[in-house]
C-alpha cells in the first residue's frame, strides 16, 4: 500500500482536535444553562465547600475519637471554666457550675440504679437547669425524653409510655399537668422529681424535691461500667402529633454533633459569639443548633422562658446578642410589633432559622438591620439539612447540580393524588428537572454522621419514611415528605414560595 494514501500524524491529530472541538460545543449547547449558573454561582459554592469541608473534617475527628456531647462539653469547660456559657434573666451559668451540675445529675441517678439505655422523661420550661439535665443523664447513658410542656392529658401520656420512661423530671410549675395524668391512670409508680425552689416543697407530695437531693451528689466525673460512645442514643424529640400522637424520634450522639458542627461551621460562627434563643429547649431548633453551639463550642447562649416579642430587641441588648435563632412565625411576630429604638440597637449580625416567609423577608432585613439572614431546611430525624447562607430571599438552601455526587440528595417526581413515587419503566424513580416540584429524598448511610436515618423509637413509623430501591437494588432514601423546588442555580424552595423565572 502506498504511504501517500496513509493519513499523516498531522491530519490525524486535526481530526481528533475537530471532533473534540465539535463534540464540547454540542455538550455546551446543550448545558449552556448549567455552565452559566455554575459561573454565576461560583462565589457562593466556594463558600460552601471551605465550610462544608470544615464540618467534615471535625465530624471525622469526633467521630474517630469515639466522642459523645459530654466529653466535647467536659474539654470545653475544663478549658475555660469561669466563662459565662448560659445567660437566663438576672442569672450567669459558667462553664464550671454547669459542669459541677452535669456531674450531680450523673451520679446522684446513677446511685439511684438508673444504666445505660434507661429513659427518663424531661417536663421541663426552658432554663439552664434543662440542658444540665440531659447532658448529666447522658453522661451515664440515661437517654433523656424531652417532652413538649404544652401537652396534656393523653398525649403527654403518651409521650412518658411510649419509651417506657422510668422516672419524670420536671419544674414545679408544671405540677398541674402531671396530676390530670395521674387523674386518667397514668404515672402509677413513676418517680417523680421536682425542680422547684430550695425553700419550698414540691406541690406534689409524692414527688422528690430535686434541688435538695443534688446538694449531696458527688460533683465530680461518674465512673460508668458501660462506656457512652458516638453511636449511642443520646435522647428522644417528639414530632408535634400534628397527625395522630407524637412520635419520639431517636437522636443518637452522633446525629447531635452533626447537627451542632454543622451549625457552627456552615453559618460561620465564632467562639466569641452571643445566641439567643426563645425556642423551646423540648425540639431541636433550640436544643440542637442553639445549645449543641453552646455544649459543644463553648458559646455562650442566652435563654429566654418564653418568646416575648416585645422583649426580643430588648433581651438581644441586654445580652450583647450577636446571632439569634428564629422560626417563621417569630419573624412576623417582630414585624408586626410597633417602631421601637430597640429595632436597631443591637448587635445581632445574623439570624438563622426557618419558616421566614418571602413576602416579609426583605422588610424584616430592612426594618431590624440584620446583616445576615440563613434559612435553613432540616427535620430533626430526617437527613435532608442544607442552609441559604447567601442571603437568597425565600431559599431554604442550596445544592449545585455538580455537586450531587457529594451530598445525595434528590427531587423526585410523585403523583399528587396518592403522594407514591413514580417509577419509569425500568422500576427507577423519576428525577425532576430545574423548575419542576418534587419530593426532597436523601441516601441513607448507616452509621455516617450525616447521612444516616435513626428513625423513630417506633420502628412502624419509620418504615414509612424509607424509599427502597430508587435508584438501584438495595439503596435506601429518606423520604421527606416535603414538595420543593430546585432552580438552575441549585436554589431550594417550597413550592408555594417559587415562580419560575427566565434565563437568558
Amino acid at each position: 500500500m502506498s504511504s501517500q494514501l496513509l493519513p499523516s500524524y498531522d491530519v490525524l491529530r486535526m481530526g481528533i482536535t475537530h471532533l473534540a472541538t465539535l463534540g464540547l460545543a454540542v455538550w455546551a449547547a446543550i448545558n449552556h444553562r448549567y455552565i452559566y449558573a455554575g459561573i454565576r454561582t461560583l462565589p457562593r459554592d466556594l463558600l460552601a465547600l471551605s465550610r462544608f469541608a470544615k464540618t467534615i473534617l471535625a465530624l471525622k475527628y469526633v467521630q474517630r475519637g469515639n466522642k459523645t456531647v459530654g466529653q466535647l462539653f467536659d474539654e470545653n469547660a475544663k478549658k475555660e471554666p469561669q466563662k459565662v456559657l448560659l445567660y437566663f434573666e438576672e442569672e450567669r451559668w459558667t462553664n464550671e457550675q454547669v459542669l459541677r451540675l452535669t456531674n450531680k445529675i450523673a451520679n446522684y441517678f446513677q446511685q439511684q440504679g438508673f444504666k445505660k439505655g434507661d429513659s427518663v422523661a424531661i417536663f421541663m420550661e426552658n432554663r439552664p437547669e434543662y440542658l444540665c439535665i440531659w447532658l448529666g443523664l447522658s453522661k451515664i447513658g440515661v437517654v433523656a425524653a424531652l417532652t413538649n410542656y404544652n401537652l396534656r392529658l393523653q398525649p403527654l401520656r403518651h409521650c412518658f409510655e411510649a419509651v417506657n420512661c422510668k422516672a419524670i423530671i420536671y419544674n414545679d410549675e408544671l405540677s398541674p399537668a402531671l396530676k390530670e395524668v395521674m387523674e386518667i391512670g397514668g404515672l402509677v409508680g413513676t418517680p417523680l422529681y421536682s425542680l422547684c425552689s430550695l425553700n419550698e416543697m414540691p406541690t406534689i407530695p409524692s414527688a422528690i424535691h430535686l434541688g435538695k437531693t443534688l446538694e449531696q451528689a458527688l460533683d465530680t466525673q461518674p465512673i460508668v461500667p458501660s462506656k457512652i460512645e458516638f453511636q449511642d442514643k443520646l435522647f428522644y424529640i417528639y414530632t408535634s402529633g400534628t397527625t395522630g400522637l407524637p412520635k419520639a424520634a431517636v437522636i443518637k450522639h452522633s446525629r447531635y454533633l452533626m447537627a451542632a458542627v454543622g451549625n457552627f461551621y456552615m453559618h460561620g460562627l465564632r467562639k466569641d459569639e452571643v445566641i439567643y434563643t426563645a425556642l423551646p429547649l423540648y425540639h431541636g431548633a433550640g436544643n440542637m443548633l442553639g445549645g449543641g453551639v453552646a455544649l459543644c463550642f463553648g458559646v455562650s447562649m442566652a435563654i429566654r422562658k418564653k418568646f416575648s416579642a416585645s422583649n426580643f430587641w430588648k433581651d438581644c441588648i441586654r445580652y450583647d446578642v450577636t446571632a439569634a435563632q428564629y422560626i417563621g412565625e417569630i419573624c412576623r411576630y417582630l414585624i408586626a410589633q410597633p417602631p421601637s429604638p430597640y429595632d436597631k440597637s443591637h448587635k445581632v449580625r445574623i439570624m438563622f432559622g426557618n419558616g421566614l416567609r418571602r413576602e416579609i423577608w426583605p422588610d424584616f432585613v430592612k426594618r431590624f438591620n440584620i446583616p445576615q439572614i440563613n434559612e435553613l431546611y432540616g427535620a430533626t430525624e430526617g437527613n435532608c439539612n442544607m442552609v441559604n447562607i447567601d442571603n437568597k430571599v425565600g431559599a431554604v438552601g442550596f445544592l449545585p447540580w455538580y455537586l450531587s455526587w457529594l451530598i445525595p440528595y434528590q427531587l423526585i417526581k410523585v403523583d399528587e393524588a396518592t403522594g407514591e413515587p413514580i417509577r419509569g419503566k425500568n422500576g427507577k424513580v423519576l428525577i425532576c428537572e430545574p423548575d419542576e416540584p418534587g419530593e426532597l429524598i436523601g441516601k441513607i448511610q448507616k452509621n455516617h454522621p450525616i447521612r444516616d436515618y435513626l428513625g423513630y423509637a417506633d420502628k412502624n413509623s419509620s418504615k414509612g419514611k424509607v424509599l427502597e430501591n430508587a435508584f438501584k437494588k438495595g439503596d435506601a432514601y429518606f423520604r421527606s415528605g416535603d414538595i420543593l423546588v430546585r432552580d438552575i442555580f441549585g436554589y431550594f424552595y417550597f413550592k408555594g414560595n417559587y415562580t419560575a423565572r427566565t434565563m437568558l
